[in-house]
């Protein structure tokens, strides 16, 4: 359903925020549209009752929980009783113009989605951050509003338009945290709240496996602090990473640790959570793409496949078989018919391998492992449990590195016979 263009000088719309909460609103009709204007007004926590003999099953999806009230029949006049704003969304313009003309006589605004020269309301093209409602007209042209809307939301994302209020620590209070997952590194895979926050950042304490194009995007004046943990090398421990982001967060700034991945996915994590915790710190855990799902998708690997596996395990490759501070049950893990993901395993590739086959696996079972996932030098190489290691070696393979174990590995090879 599109909606009528409206000559702008027909009238000047005044732009107001309607504060619906526990107030009843109705919309007439049960489609996609119908379910847009829902969504919207579920966000304003408005009481939205439905009134079509069918919705969509989003809609219906949202019925059973009892967010929405749904009258499964077609419109009848006086279903406006009581409403403070009204949708006419239907498929049929003579009963929009029922609705749009009942909610006339009722003194209540109704926004009709086929004709908005006969609405008394426009919807603008609305977005949020966090507190902050955009909303544009867009002089009676719904895609001239929607392309403004997402101009503005993007430059608030990436920090080209400043949010300064946003930034400010209103009466002396503490500064906070955000433990932000960067995801495996290309800097479009992190979340558009990962993102928020960072360009919202006075200090970002990032690791090197963090999407490092973002931090060369700052502004000057934010403070970036190297925290890089390298395989076998040089790290910053993690008792001082914590009292970096207490320390900072306490002086009233607003800190973000970037990570790589899933900050709960062997990153750690919890300990600086716990630390922020315990020293009454504000802190916000902010989810990313792990490596260990996300490099296998961008190889064209699915840790799982309908009818081949049911399970996927994610191991950390840290510490080889029989290590004294292994935890990893690697008996177990033989036996599994599954998928196994070995995530920092490089190094204990053959050991891993090792322990595998002599617990249960065979030796041929198929091996993919993806260096440098989702970056330009991102690369693939196939292998089996038996000829692993050598592989490792004649690729040069180093770290960063994600390998997977199982029957799903070829289903991605026999996809690239057939391109």
């Amino acid at each position: 359903m599109s909606a009528t263009p409206v000559d702008p000088a027909s009238g000047v719309v005044y732009p107001v925020g309607l504060r619906l909460l526990d107030r009843e609103v109705v919309v007439v009709g049960g489609g996609q549209v119908a379910h847009r204007r829902v969504a919207g007004l579920l966000e304003a926590r408005a009481r939205v009752t439905v009134v079509s003999p069918e919705v969509t099953p989003a809609l219906e999806a949202l019925v059973g929980p009892g967010a929405v009230t749904w009258l499964r029949r077609r419109y009848e006049p006086g279903d406006l009783d009581g409403a403070w704003y009204a949708v006419a969304a239907t498929d049929d313009p003579a009963v929009n113009e029922a609705v749009a003309e009942e909610a006339e006589r009722a003194r209540v605004f109704c926004a009709r989605a086929d004709d908005r020269a006969a609405s008394s309301v426009w919807t603008p093209a609305v977005g949020r951050q966090g507190d902050l409602v955009v909303g544009v007209h867009g002089g009676g042209d719904p895609q001239r509003a929607v392309g403004v809307r997402d101009a503005v939301l993007a430059g608030l994302t990436d920090g080209s338009i400043r949010d300064r209020a946003a930034r400010e620590v209103p009466g002396g209070r503490p500064g906070s945290v955000v433990l932000v997952g960067g995801g495996p590194g290309d800097p479009g895979l992190i979340t558009v709240r990962g993102q928020q926050a960072v360009s919202q950042a006075d200090v970002v304490v990032a690791d090197h496996l963090a999407p490092q194009s973002l931090l060369a995007s700052l502004p000057a004046e934010v403070e970036v602090i190297d925290a890089s943990k390298l395989p076998r090398g040089r790290y910053m421990a993690q008792e001082q990473i914590n009292a970096l982001l207490v320390e900072h967060a306490r002086a009233g700034r607003r800190v973000v640790r970037l990570k790589g991945g899933d900050p709960f996915v062997f990153g750690r994590g919890m300990e600086e959570l716990e630390a922020c915790v315990s020293a009454g710190v504000p802190v916000e855990v902010v989810p990313g793409v792990t490596s260990a799902i996300g490099v296998p998708g961008l190889a064209g690997i699915p840790v799982t496949h309908r009818g081949l596996t049911h399970e996927f395990v994610v191991v950390s490759g840290h510490v080889p078989p029989g290590h004294p501070q292994s935890l990893v049950d690697w008996e177990a893990l033989g036996r599994l018919r599954g998928t196994v993901v070995v995530l920092m395993g490089v190094d204990t590739a053959p050991a891993i391998a090792a322990a595998l086959v002599e617990h249960g696996r065979t030796p041929e079972t198929p091996v993919a492992v993806v260096a440098d996932g989702s970056t330009p030098t991102q690369r693939t190489v196939r292998t089996t449990l038996a000829g692993l290691a050598q592989t490792l070696a004649d690729q040069d393979i180093r770290p960063p590195a994600v390998w997977v174990v199982g029957e799903v590995v070829r289903l991605s090879a026999d996809l690239l016979q057939q391109r």
